[in-house]
This record gives C-alpha cells, structure tokens and sequence, in this order.
C-alpha cells in the first residue's frame, strides 16, 4: 500500500535521504535505445543542469547523485536550518527562479505601502514558500517536470515520462550514509558502463574529481567533504571516501582490475564497518520496499515518528 510522503520523511531522526526516479515503461531519460538506435545521451546534461539550478535555490545539499539510462539516484542532505535564516526577500527572490509572484508579493517587494490583512497574506505565502524550499518532494516535482516536458516535446508526445512517485530511502546512520553514496556512485561501474568510478560520467565522484564543470552551465552544487565536524559538509574525508568507494567496486565486481589495498583498512576499522555488513548493507539500495536503512534502534525510531510500527529490512 502507498505510504504518504509526510510518513517517509522524519527530519528529526535523519536529514539524509537517498531518492529513485524511474522512466514509465521503455521510455529512455538517457542512452540508447536498441530497438530504434536513437540516442538519448544527451539528456544527461538534462538533469545535471537542472540539479545545478534547484541546488543553489533550495536549502538541500547533493551528496552523490548518478543519472542513468532510464533513472537517476539522488542522496540528499535536507538542511532546514539554512531555510530558516534566510530573509524574506532571500525566500521570495529564490521563489522567484521557480515561479511568478502574485502581484501583491511584487508591490511589497516594491516597498509599496499595504494595509495589515495584506501584509499578513505576504507572510503566509512566503512562510509556506521557505517550507517548500527544504521539501523534498517539492525539489524532485520540480525536476521531474522539467524533464517530463523536456522529453516529450523532443519525442513529440504527451502523457506520462515517469513510472510514478518517486522512491525515498531515509540514511539514519553515518554507515548507511556512506554505504548509499557509495552504491550511487558505483552506479555506472555496475551496470558496465564504465570499468572505474573516475570514468563514470554524469556522477557526482565524477564531478568532484574533474576541475572543469561537465559543461558551461553551472554544474550541481555538492557538499564538500571535510575531516572535520563542519556545518554543510560531510564528516569524512575525501580521500578515504574514495578509497572506500574503490575498495568496495572491487569486492562486489570480483571480475574488475586491481585489489583490494591495504591501507584501505584504518578507514573500515575507524567506522567499525564489518566488511560483511557493509557489503550488505550496500545491497539494499536496489532493494523493492525498503524506506529506511540503519540499524535497529535507529529505524524503530523512525517509525515511531513516521507513525508506523517498524521499518523492514531483511536482516530483520
């Protein structure tokens, strides 16, 4: 049974959520299509633009994102704080990227004298702008219809581009963080598209190695990695992320070039990864009706939020 969205998002148990959009039947967000020979590579520009636009607007970091042939991945930070100091004009001047203002908006923008009720109106709408400006189902509408226009005025078509709501997995642990943003970035490796993470194009490990942006528009803005406890960056380094994203490459494709280093180690033991678990846990980002990835006490917590009784996972 479809669960509400309000019921999929706890922000007080975790602000980091790993997103799926699919494409509804054969319909191709990127690649080629083997039936017809007609590519759609470059629809993959598509979405790294349009997530470098909504990454600079809402209050929601990018931590790993891969666009595939006919889906994306998304691991997002939720950041409600920022949105809450921002200034009203801030919150109707992003608005304004997005959408028309009403006109009352624009004449107390315009510093134009309004009577009370107006006012009061003024601040509800922007009120309700700055909550919608940290929601993540308002940040992937925006980007799905988008792409949904996009794409079928290209194919000369109407009617639906994805298969239905987009799928949320909420990361309640630093694990299942760092597990999540591995598998997304391992994306392109998996399904043969590339043979190394730093090959793998349209991926965020791809955009923080290279020092050109993919193109001249303004690529996607990612949290920044630091070894440090820092305010809007992750609590790693980066340089032992991409050890651990290699490391793991090697142990789930056994066929691929290389090993499995040796200073790698200090990172699993300083995390307390057991590489079992962890191989496991990376598994369960492609797995059907899991909303939730953590341990025990962690996901009994929230669904205790969500209003559910527990949250599934095969190790249960």
């Amino acid at each position: 049974m479809t669960i509400a969205r309000s019921r999929q998002i706890s922000l007080q148990d975790t602000p980091y959520y790993h997103v799926v959009s699919r494409c509804v039947r054969r319909a191709f967000l990127c690649g080629e299509d083997i039936h017809s020979g007609q590519s759609y590579e470059h629809r993959r520009q598509w979405v790294v633009d349009k997530l470098g636009q909504l990454s600079r607007l809402f209050a929601i970091g990018i931590c790993a994102y891969a666009v595939m042939s006919n889906h994306y991945h998304l691991v997002l930070k939720v950041e409600p704080d920022t949105a809450a100091n921002w200034s009203e004009r801030e919150v109707a001047e992003r608005w304004a990227a997005l959408f028309q203002w009403p006109l009352l908006v624009r004449r107390w923008y315009q510093g134009e004298s309004l009577i009370e009720p107006e006012i009061a109106v003024v601040k509800q709408l922007i009120g309700q702008w700055r909550e919608r400006l940290y929601s993540i189902s308002w940040f992937v509408r925006l980007l799905n219809e988008t792409l949904a226009r996009q794409a079928n005025l290209e194919d000369g078509c109407k009617g639906h581009f994805w298969e239905g709501r987009f799928k949320s997995q909420a990361l309640l642990t630093e694990s299942a963080l760092l597990a999540c943003m591995t598998y997304v970035d391992l994306n392109p490796v998996r399904a043969a598209l590339a043979d190394r993470p730093e090959q793998s194009d349209y991926t965020s490990i791809k955009q923080r190695l290279d020092n050109a942006p993919l193109s001249e528009a303004l690529p996607p803005l990612l949290l920044p990695f630091t070894d440090k406890e820092k305010s809007g960056c992750l609590p790693y380094a980066f340089t032992d992320y991409l050890m651990l994203v290699d490391w793991t490459g090697r142990a789930i494709r056994a066929d691929k070039r290389g090993y499995i280093p040796v200073h790698l180690t200090p990172i699993m033991e300083r995390l307390g990864l057991d590489k079992t678990v962890w191989l496991r846990q990376v598994t369960l980002f492609r797995r059907q009706g899991i909303r939730a990835v953590g341990d025990h006490q962690h996901r009994k917590q929230f669904a205790l939020h969500c209003g559910q009784l527990r949250c599934y996972q095969p190790s249960d």
